[in-house]
């Protein structure tokens, strides 16, 4: 196992991609549909590991804060409702109470009555929030295409590599 190019945890046959003309792994049960999704499972699986420590290192939030963060900064006006939030990320609420008082108490984030519902709370990124932002995600991109690398084969890191837009600071030629 120790020559094999998949994750400790992941079974190497699990990412070779070898299927029957029916889509049915040759060595296995599962069919290409499941295949394909614990094959993106596993990915996302290395994504998240390799992020965990960078972006603590790199914004000193935890990779959960991180998400709320990329998802606000991803909205128009940089704002969302916390149920909104909660929806997208397939959290608690509770769960997110916690990590929104974090990025508040960083000055990351700000929180206001929704308008129109005063029981709804719009949560916003910072100045602060938006710099550090701009500062780090070019490295945490790199950290996601690396660990698409050693999670897949060339073959399979070119389609899972398809599934993300260029860098921001690169310009893709046409093919």
């Amino acid at each position: 196992m120790a020559d094999s190019p998949a994750p400790a945890d992941q079974p190497a046959s699990l990412l070779s991609g070898d299927e029957d003309a029916d889509g049915t792994p040759a060595n296995g049960l599962l069919p290409a549909e499941l295949r394909s999704w614990m094959r993106l499972l596993a990915a996302a699986g290395a994504v998240e590991q390799q992020l965990r420590s960078r972006v603590k290192d790199a914004m000193g939030v935890s990779h959960d804060e991180f998400l709320v963060l990329c998802l606000l900064a991803d909205q128009p006006g940089s704002s969302l409702r916390m149920t909104r939030i909660a929806e997208l990320l397939g959290r608690p609420k509770t769960r997110l109470t916690y990590q929104v008082a974090c990025l508040q108490h960083a000055g990351l984030i700000t929180k206001n009555s929704a308008c129109g519902d005063r029981r709804g709370i719009e949560v916003a990124l910072t100045d602060k929030a938006r710099r550090l932002l701009s500062e780090s995600t070019g490295p945490l991109a790199a950290a996601v295409s690396q660990a698409i690398a050693q999670t897949a084969c060339a073959q399979r890191y070119t389609q899972l590599h398809d599934l993300l837009p260029p860098p921001a600071d690169t310009t893709e030629k046409p093919t």
